[in-house]
Order: C-alpha cells, then sequence, then structure tokens
C-alpha cells in the first residue's frame, strides 16, 4: 500500500511539473513574437530567424541567457532614470517563462494553439501610401580598410513647406548600412558639392557639408520608424534637397545599397514646428561648455566629460522636448542627459553600459515642458583602455574627436518644439509598462482576434485573440438566424496579452455558427461549425 501511495504521488508530482512547464504554442510564441521577431526574421537584421518552433527548439539556450543577462531584446536606456516611448523588454515573468521553458526541455504543446507568426513587409513597417519617397542610386560601398560615409541628394520637387509627421528609413542592405541620416538643404550646397564629385554621391564625415542643413530624422539597427503626435512634424521647406547620408562600415567595400526614405506629409499649417538639434555638443558651441574642455582622451586612460547648455535661454518660450538622441563612438561608455532649475530635475536619458551598434532617436512616453531657467547637464564616460572591449586599437591609441569610428564625439540632440499650454498631457506611448519593465510594442494590431481551434469541433473551442492593452471581453456564439445561442463571457475583464481559451460546445446542435467577441471598442466574427 505504501509502494502504490508513494508511486501515485510521483505521478501526481509529475503531472503537475509538465502542467506547470511553459509551452511553446500558447506561452512561449506570443513573446516571441511580440518582442523578438521584429529583428529576428526573413531579411531582418537578427543573426538567426524565430518564426517557427523549431527555429525556437535550435536557439533555446541562446534565447534563455540572452533574456536573463538582458543582452536581448537590446534596450541600452536605463528605465530605472525614465521611462521612454516603446521600449523594448521584457517582464520578468516573460524572461521567467522563456528560462522554464529552455530548462524544461522546450516543449511545443499543442501547435493548433499558437498564434500565427506575425507578417512583416519588406516595404518597411509603417502602413499607408507615403507622400514622399526618396530613394539613393544603386551604390557600391568603397569602405575597405576605412568606413565611409556617402551623401545622396535627392530633390524633394515639393512646391510647399510640408511638415513629416512620420518617417522610415528602408535600408537596402542591412549588412553594410550602420545608420542613415536624413536631412533638407535648401542652400544648393549639398547638390553642388554631389555635382563635384563622380558619385554617385559625396564622402562627407560629420554632417553633410554644411550648417545650414535641417536634420530630419536617422535610422539606426532595430529602431522603430519615428512618428510624431498629431498635430506636431518636421518641416521639408519647400524646394528642398533630401540629403540621405549613410555609414558604410570597414569591409564592406563591393556589397551594394539602394536605401530608401518614407516620408508621410502634412501641409497643414497649425502642424507644430519640430526640431532635432545637437544642443549638447564638443564642437565648441557659446551656449554649450564642456569639461574639460577638449575630447581627448590619451592611450591607457580613461575620462569623465560634463557638459552644460544654457540653449533654453535663447529660445522665447519654454520648450516642449519630446524625445533624446545621444551619440558616442567605440571608447564611449556611458552617457546621460538631464536637465535641473533650482532644485527640480528632469531627466531625459541614462545609458550606462553604452553599445555602439544600439544607438537611436528615443522619444518619451509623454512630452516634457523644460521651463526657460532649466541648464541641460550631460555626463559621458570614456575608456581607452584595454578593459574596453570595444576599443578599436590594441594597444590603445590616442582618441581624439572627429567623424571616423575610431574617433570620439560627445553629442546629444533633443528633438523639441515651442511650448503650448497642455503638451505636458500629450502621450506619445499609451501602453502599460510592466513593473519597471515594459513590454515592447507588439507585432499584432492593438486588439485581433485569430481564427479558434479546432474548427469544426464536436467538444471544445479554443477561441483566440490578442490585447494590448486590458479590456471587458464579451464572446458569444451566433447561429445563422442571428440569435446569441450562448455567451461564453459577458463584460469579462481580460489582461493584456495572447489568450488561447477553451469553451465547451457539447450542448450545442450541429450547424454553422458566428463566434463573436466583442471588447469595449471593437467587434469581431469568425465562422465556425460544430460537429458531433
Amino acid at each position: 500500500m505504501k509502494k502504490l501511495l508513494l508511486l501515485t504521488c510521483s505521478l501526481l508530482s509529475i503531472s503537475t511539473i509538465q502542467a506547470q512547464t511553459p509551452k511553446w504554442s500558447t506561452d512561449v510564441a506570443p513573446i516571441l513574437y511580440n518582442n523578438c521577431a521584429s529583428c529576428h526574421r526573413p531579411s531582418g537584421i537578427g543573426p538567426f530567424e524565430l518564426m517557427t518552433y523549431q527555429d525556437a527548439v535550435n536557439k533555446a539556450g541562446a534565447i534563455s541567457s540572452a533574456v536573463q543577462t538582458g543582452y536581448m531584446p537590446p534596450w541600452p536606456p536605463d528605465p530605472n532614470f525614465s521611462r521612454l516611448a516603446h521600449e523594448r523588454l521584457l517582464s520578468q515573468k516573460e524572461i521567467q517563462t522563456i528560462k522554464d521553458w529552455a530548462a524544461n526541455g522546450t516543449p511545443q504543446g499543442d501547435p493548433n494553439l499558437a498564434p500565427p507568426p506575425p507578417t512583416f513587409s519588406k516595404d518597411g513597417d509603417l502602413t499607408g501610401t507615403p507622400d514622399l519617397v526618396t530613394q539613393i542610386p544603386t551604390f557600391t560601398s568603397t569602405a575597405n580598410a576605412a568606413d565611409v560615409y556617402q551623401c545622396f541628394v535627392v530633390p524633394s520637387n515639393q512646391s510647399i513647406d510640408q511638415y513629416i509627421t512620420a518617417f522610415e528609413a528602408i535600408p537596402g542592405n542591412r549588412d553594410i548600412v550602420h545608420h542613415v541620416l536624413v536631412y533638407a538643404d535648401t542652400s544648393g550646397v549639398c547638390a553642388q558639392l554631389d555635382a563635384n564629385h563622380p558619385g554617385p554621391g559625396y564622402v562627407s564625415f560629420g554632417g553633410p557639408g554644411t550648417n545650414d542643413a535641417i536634420m530630419l530624422g536617422g535610422w539606426v539597427p532595430g529602431t522603430q520608424p519615428m512618428s510624431f503626435p498629431n498635430g506636431f512634424g518636421v518641416q521639408i521647406p519647400k524646394n528642398a534637397d533630401i540629403v540621405i547620408q549613410i555609414h558604410y562600415p570597414a569591409g564592406s567595400q563591393g556589397q551594394i545599397d539602394s536605401t530608401k526614405i518614407k516620408f508621410y506629409l502634412t501641409s497643414a499649417s497649425s502642424t507644430r514646428n519640430v526640431r532635432i538639434d545637437p544642443v549638447m555638443n564638443h564642437f565648441g558651441a557659446a551656449f554649450c561648455q564642456m569639461q574639460p574642455s577638449t575630447l581627448n582622451i590619451p592611450a591607457n586612460q580613461t575620462q569623465l566629460y560634463k557638459q552644460t547648455s544654457s540653449v533654453l535661454s535663447l529660445l522665447p518660450t519654454d520648450a516642449t522636448i519630446l524625445g533624446v538622441a545621444p551619440h558616442m563612438h567605440l571608447i564611449g561608455r556611458s552617457i546621460n542627459c538631464y536637465a535641473v532649475k533650482g532644485s527640480d530635475t528632469t531627466k531625459f536619458i541614462d545609458i550606462p553600459k553604452w553599445d555602439f551598434s544600439w544607438q537611436g532617436f528615443y522619444l518619451f512616453r509623454k512630452l516634457k515642458r523644460l521651463e526657460k531657467g532649466n541648464t541641460i547637464h550631460s555626463e559621458a564616460f570614456y575608456d581607452n583602455t584595454t578593459n574596453n572591449p570595444y576599443n578599436p586599437s590594441n594597444p590603445p591609441k590616442q582618441v581624439t574627436a572627429g567623424d571616423a569610428t575610431t574617433d570620439e564625439m560627445m553629442i546629444t540632440y533633443l528633438i523639441w518644439t515651442q511650448y503650448q499650454t497642455g503638451d505636458e498631457n500629450i502621450y506619445i506611448d499609451t501602453s502599460t509598462p510592466v513593473g519597471i519593465k515594459s513590454q515592447n510594442l507588439t507585432a499584432y494590431d492593438n486588439q485581433q482576434m485569430f481564427t479558434p481551434y479546432p474548427n469544426p469541433t464536436s467538444k471544445e473551442l479554443f477561441v483566440k485573440y490578442y490585447l494590448k492593452k486590458a479590456d471587458k471581453v464579451s464572446i458569444s456564439l451566433i447561429d445563422i438566424q442571428g440569435r446569441i445561442v450562448k455567451k461564453f463571457t459577458r463584460d469579462e475583464q481580460t489582461a493584456a496579452g495572447y489568450h488561447a481559451t477553451p469553451y465547451s460546445v457539447t450542448d450545442l446542435p450541429d450547424g454553422n455558427y458566428i463566434l463573436q467577441l466583442r471588447t469595449t471598442h471593437n467587434k469581431f466574427t469568425e465562422k465556425v461549425i460544430i460537429q458531433h
């Protein structure tokens, strides 16, 4: 009897462990599809794909390690310092789910319960028809032993002033496009530089070759398209030339690129003009002071630099800050930016472990008002020793300010406009952060219902749907006469995330039905066949 009891307990224990072990189809796939697939997909920047169960199994150990260490998803800013829009962060629950799945045999579960793999367009992530598309001529990289910053000039052919409401760069060759900066030039200088060079394009480190050019935006691997709140936009002056500067890394010589830029525009006169300016920089501008005063890191030494900017004193009003973009090279190890007025501090961004490969233009979750009288601060730490694994020189060499990757910079761009009453109440990202972590923007729509399973069914129907935010959900079956024959849920408060919930249909007769899912704002329907 004792042996039988022990055997029964053992079997129950095994059964409980199996039941608690996360499955790929219902637990892991939604996490990977929402947070990883945008890079780890065909033609994505990730080194492998994560679109199928087998893809995930093949890399289970690496995935588990990467999410536990925080190496993936890549998100250098510290969320404890400030919360930013569209953070690529996993919750602790999601990390534990992946860890447990990898450690317990990577079970697949019922593949029919997995959400459909997200689909991605080769033509970018922004939907709808762009108002302006500029594409560089087919270009063969000349970057052999050194990096090349190539500028391409494309006339905008816009007869009136326009404002960019959304912007997306689509690299023609993701293997060699390190980053893209886009400018508007009305001086004609960039067009003349292009004409003087056999091209296509011309080489120009730093900016595009003129201080009169207006920065429109930028792209680096892993960044999402830049979209501004309603009523805001970066101006493209009429008849401006679009200047596209692309950084091609050393060793890419001979490879071909045809990067293009998609612009979504408005000519509405009420649009608020947004600027992208290097308010913190090492150039020596009168409004920005740096200590020490010269960017110069001797070999085998480290150096902390501090910058302060009084640029707000030059503005006629308070400023509204939409976002921030720090920039350093390989010797840089950390950088932050914040503003101070009296005893009040407005935090912008802190990147404690700088990674040159993962830098970007970061928007705030909510616009920030910056009153006149604030002083903007930035601190950056540089490590020019062998302790820095990214040091491009071994043994280390003296590093000074310059445009080459082996040189250094200390720049922070602010994305800003003049303040208007109520700006501080405008959100860019309304998703709810999870603790100190935040889920990435989903690969699915805000709310979405998928094909139920199995279909036809006789006993149980799994209703599969996704909610970006928690909402009230009602699920019903309707017959062909339009009558509700069964209510599975009614205004049930349901958590955000992917759901695959089973409901019994054993008491319903054979026939064709409509499965209806209602939320506070949407209604979804799917056809269902019941066959006993």
